[in-house]
């Protein structure tokens, strides 16, 4: 063996010896220099090919470039986005001197790439949305995922403002009870659109229906962003500089509409009156606030409503340290009122840096980029620090051999923040922490609520600051290695060979508390950290030829591995004798009752889930044939092969049909001047999905734990014997979703090419949604059996439809004014249309007040479900004969749905939906001389939001914390029937607070400015006197103004995420739309420069 290894190994050196060598034998040399015919300015990175051959180079930064042949050079093609391809005859010289390219009027001739392969953008036949990714990096975020918002038809984006955290992508719809996120390829791997530097993106392409997407198979189901990054020019080294600096300002005024303390007083007693809830003396007592006819704010409210000198303020009996005795915390009362939310959200500051340099000759390229990026959050204690490197190369060893590797490197900072959805993260202790009580108490540490009637909820200023040092860490590496060889004049094969390496770890520690009413009597220190890996390898054949300069035929066949695998390690301790930070590491904590935690992908422990490990075995095949530039057909078939279902239902099969027509190409449309492209176009196809299955659904499990299974045989602590219990229940019966695309539209320019248009009409059909089996339909039951979790099954059927639209309109009005106008517009209705079981429903997202959200058959998925409110109960008469529990004056009438005089369970009834109607983005740009401008506004129609807030802040019973202007000033009283919140009362009832009705439920459509921005380009002449190719200097606005009638922070409501399962830490679909207390988007202002040597 060692032998056979050797002679392999010296074979290989041989071989590549004897391929190097021969590049140094005699070549055909042809030069020259592609200029603009507009400005005369030379053109880079336009690609100069060599007719009938894959020889291609690109021109340098002064437009040069140099092309080599071991056969004579009959003629070039050169083509560049923006301009119109030209062919060159050469003609056995040397040089061609100044080619000259004319600006395109079309953007139809730009090559897009598309799956596995690329294609003009006028030949494809199904639904391609091509994203201008010069007005996309404008956006000043964190992640190209929020940059995308508003840029393409069919797409929606739901984002936050907190640093690091995911967005909804629903490309044409939520289409799942679960992961909803597109397939993401970066350069050919499958990566994380939130990771990767914007600076470092060349295109971008949306694949949204079977006829585009259908060769990623069950990849590609939720639809596919393609992402090809940056690659080096021919020519001289080129040094670039992209960055700005910026703040981000949070919302100024009273965000929540929130009472001050006096109103909060006034409140308390008011609520109390209507309660009946008073003393003999007609009034209510208060420790805070006394008895009197009205309430009286006191000096101190701990201990509770002291006054000036009293002796139980003493500052000699303060102590908040466990060790020495009893808590007695003296904190003054802030009868001006805290501000909360400007006490935990402050300006902040943001930067971004891109380095790269590129060059590249005519047997190869290169690009290498480094990358800085620093949000920090205007939340207290959060940011996004990432740091990237990027290295592209390509090597040209023949005329007829090409290999490369594209490498990125990302590590990322970034702390946690509770925004959970039960009423206990950060920004719910806003509105829940009441005025009166001050950020720190007399001695400088922190107040809260601890003392009488000051609620239980917690100071989140001391909860942020206290997590500064919680932070989650990743070092990821994404790339691949790949070669090309052209054999037989029209074969071309390739293999790429990648993957992606994620290693992360992250820490939490929990204080002791003292000044809250429910404080941690103890601290704990947990630690986890994890792994993922990922490899792909592609091979690919395809023919590409045109037969008697009419028929076009290419044909693409390949195979496709994909392996993932994780594991994760970690454990917690208690009662570490000391907060420092330094001492914070496993061991210096107590071992009893001590955690520790280790397990594979499919397992399940104190940290994150890890969904694998799984492997996917693909085949593929993709035809596409053409006549005359007229007529297109498109097939694509794909046959993958996947762990995750039972071995009866591991295969699935997903063809596709595609076809176009030009009608401009006809005979008959010659004379139709105006009309300069039009092509009609459909496909039809069948996708899969296995994104909601674990990779151990179809298995039994059972599991081992002290608490749970370990037995004392005999009866002595000696004698303790492991045991197990059943954790999960296994259905091998679980098979793919299927998923059924429709798609009719077209593609026209008109006016000189001026005005381009797009349009799609689509339809989507997805049967046998993955979802885990709520309704016992396999094992019945409820969401787990004796502690055993149910499994993922094929639970429901949704439809899809609507409408992508897409028009835009480029003009040079002078030499020196150009002006660019896009609108992009999205309609969907989506549809849940079977739901297995007797009910025909399931219901999510719970709360307090029970389930927000019903998914029921003929009715939108993810909609909220409750009572319609009709009014209030405005007369004594009103109640009489009114059968509805806890009904009183003041309070909601409830409407009875189902008319049989009473109001109770069946009279619920659908109040509300998260999807728009229609969402759109406006891109408007021009450029006079050297000044350019431009802005960016995004809208989103018909969609209501579930304003959970409103349950804290708009009845007083929903505990103890502050409240709104609406419940103290707008409430119902015998004199204020048209009032907008419902009695003020000290009663929860199930008629106000108790029950999910109609009151939460608010529009949510708004219209957005994402970016506003001038630039200044220095001119060329003056900038070559110092070395400088180009230098571009700017100022913008984002989100600069938000158009909108919803009353919470912001309308853009991404909902919760997902705490379990196979979609753990991605946004919800089944909270998708409720403001649970949601980080609200920012308003930035940067200045930055774009510089090149």
């Amino acid at each position: 063996m060692p032998f056979k290894t050797n002679a392999l190994a010296s074979y290989c050196c041989i071989v590549l010896f004897l391929l190097l060598s021969s590049s140094a034998l005699a070549q055909k040399t042809v030069t020259g220099r592609v200029i603009s015919n507009a400005d005369k300015q030379p053109i880079v990175g336009a690609t100069v090919q060599i007719k009938g051959t894959k020889v291609a180079t690109q021109t340098g930064a002064d437009g040069s470039f140099t092309i080599n042949s071991s056969k004579d050079v009959g003629t070039l093609i050169i083509t560049v986005v923006g301009f119109e391809a030209l062919q060159v005859p050469v003609g056995g010289r040397a040089s061609i001197g100044d080619v000259v390219l004319s600006l395109s009027a079309t953007s139809l001739n730009d090559v897009v790439v598309t799956g596995y392969t690329a294609q003009r953008k006028k030949d494809i036949t199904g639904a391609v949305s091509v994203v201008s990714v010069k007005d996309m990096k404008t956006i000043p975020v964190a992640s190209p995922e929020q940059m995308l918002q508003g840029q393409a038809s069919g797409v929606n984006v739901v984002t936050s403002g907190q640093p690091g955290a995911p967005s909804n992508i629903f490309i044409r719809g939520v289409s799942s009870f679960g992961n909803t996120s597109p397939l993401v390829i970066i350069d050919g791997i499958q990566a994380s659109l939130r990771d990767i530097n914007a600076n470092d993106i060349e295109s971008m392409q949306i694949l949204k229906d079977a006829g585009a997407a259908s060769i990623y198979g069950v990849r590609g189901s939720n639809g596919v962003i393609i992402v090809t990054t940056k690659r080096g020019k021919a020519g001289k080294p080129t040094i670039t500089y992209d960055g700005y600096v910026g703040t981000q300002q949070p919302p100024t005024g009273n965000v929540f509409h929130l009472l001050n303390s006096q109103e909060l007083a006034n409140a308390f007693w008011i609520a109390n009156k209507n309660a009946g809830q008073v003393g003999a003396n007609g009034n209510p007592a208060s420790v805070q606030y006394g008895n009197g006819a009205s309430p009286v704010l006191p000096d101190y409210i701990t201990p509770g409503g002291k006054s000036e000198g009293d002796s139980a303020v003493n500052p000699a009996l303060y102590n908040v340290d466990y060790n020495k005795g009893a808590i007695y915390q003296i904190t003054r009362a802030n009868k001006q009122g805290t501000d909360w939310f400007h006490e935990l959200f402050k300006p902040a500051f943001m930067q971004s840096h891109t380095v790269s340099a590129s060059g590249g000759g005519d047997r190869s390229s290169y690009l290498f980029s480094v990358g800085y990026f620093d949000q920090q959050g205007t939340v207290l204690a959060t940011y996004l620090k990432r740091y990237s490197a990027r290295i592209n190369t390509t090597f040209n060893i023949k005329n007829f051999i090409r290999i490369g590797e594209n490498a990125y490197f990302v590590y990322k900072q970034n702390p946690g923040l509770n925004l959970s959805i039960n009423g206990e993260n950060t920004i719910n202790m806003i509105y829940r922490e009441q005025p009166i009580i001050p950020v720190h108490d007399i001695k400088g540490n922190w107040a809260g609520s601890n003392g009488p009637e000051l609620g239980n909820a917690q100071n989140p200023v001391a909860n942020q600051t206290r997590s500064e040092n919680d932070i989650t860490q990743n070092w990821d590496v994404i790339g691949n290695v790949w070669a090309e060889v052209d054999f037989l004049k029209h074969f071309t094969a390739r293999t790429q060979f990648g993957g992606t390496i994620d290693n992360g770890m992250y820490n939490g520690y929990t204080y002791h508390t003292y000044e809250n009413a429910e404080n941690n009597s103890g601290n704990s220190y947990s630690e986890n950290h994890f792994y993922n890996s990922t490899w792909d390898w592609v091979n690919t054949l395809t023919y590409n030829n045109t037969f008697a300069e009419k028929h076009t035929l290419r044909v693409l066949i390949g195979s496709e591995a994909i392996s993932y695998k994780g594991r994760a390690i970690g454990g917690q301790r208690l009662n570490y004798f000391s907060d420092d930070p330094a001492l914070r590491v496993i061991n210096a904590g107590s071992p009893i009752n001590q955690q520790l935690w280790g397990y594979t992908a499919g397992q399940t422990g104190s940290g994150p889930f890890m969904p694998g490990p799984s492997t996917l075995y693909s085949l593929f095949g993709k035809l596409d044939y053409s006549f005359m530039e007229k007529y297109y057909l498109g097939f694509t078939l794909r046959r993958d092969a996947a762990s995750q279902f039972g071995i009866e239902h591991q295969v699935g099969y997903f063809p596709s049909y595609s076809g176009g027509w030009v009608v401009s190409n006809e005979e008959f449309m010659k004379n139709v001047t105006w009309l300069n492209f039009l092509k009609v176009r459909g496909s039809w196809g069948k996708l899969g999905s296995r994104n909601n299955v674990t990779a151990s659904n179809q298995y039994n499990l059972y599991n081992s734990d002290g608490g749970s299974s370990y037995y004392d045989i005999g009866g002595t602590s000696s004698s303790i014997v492991q045991g197990f219990y059943h954790s999960q229940i296994g259905n091998p019966l679980t098979g793919w979703e299927e998923n059924i695309l429709w798609n009719i539209g077209f593609d026209a320019a008109i006016i000189k090419n001026k005005i381009e248009l797009s349009f799609d009409y689509y339809k989507k059909k997805i049967n046998g949604l993955l979802f885990q089996d709520f309704a016992g339909s396999v094992v019945g039951g409820s969401i787990s059996v004796g502690g055993a979790a149910l499994p993922q099954v094929n639970i429901g059927d949704v439809q899809n439809t609507g409408v992508d639209a897409t028009i835009t309109y480029h003009a040079q009005v002078n030499r020196d004014f150009k002006i660019n106008v896009a609108l992009n517009v999205t309609t969907y209705k989506t549809q849940v249309v079977k739901i297995p079981g007797t009910s025909g429903y399931f219901d999510a997202a719970d709360s307090r007040i029970g389930s927000l959200v019903r998914n029921q058959q003929g009715h939108p998925i993810s909609a909220f479900y409750g009572y319609k409110i009709t009014g209030f109960f405005n007369e004594t008469k009103d109640t009489a004969g009114w059968v509805q529990p806890d009904k009183g004056l003041g309070r909601f009438k409830f409407a009875d749905v189902n008319h049989d005089g009473q109001i109770n369970d069946a009279d619920r009834t659908f109040i509300g939906n998260p999807n728009p109607k229609f969402i759109y983005g406006i891109n408007l740009g021009a450029t006079y001389k050297d000044f350019d401008f431009s802005m960016i506004l995004y809208g989103s129609q018909g969609n209501d939001v579930f304003n959970y807030t409103r349950y804290w802040t708009d009845f007083w019973a929903s505990f103890q914390g502050n409240k709104s202007k609406d419940l103290l000033y707008n409430s119902w009283t015998p004199d204020h029937h048209n009032a907008k919140a419902p009695i003020l009362e000290n009663i929860q009832t199930n008629s106000t607070n108790g029950v999910v009705t109609s009151y939460y439920i608010e529009n949510g459509s708004y219209l957005r400015c994402k970016s506003l921005m001038l630039g200044y380009t220095v001119p060329i002449q003056t900038l070559k006197k110092v070395g400088i190719e180009k230098l571009r200097l700017y100022v913008q606005a984002a989100n600069l103004f938000t158009i909108t009638k919803y009353t919470g922070p912001d309308p853009q409501v991404p909902g919760g995420l997902e705490n379990s399962g196979p979609n753990q830490g991605n946004p919800s679909s089944a909270s998708y739309g409720i403001d649970y207390g949601n980080y609200p988007v920012l308003k930035t202002y940067i200045v930055g420069v774009n510089l090149t040597f």
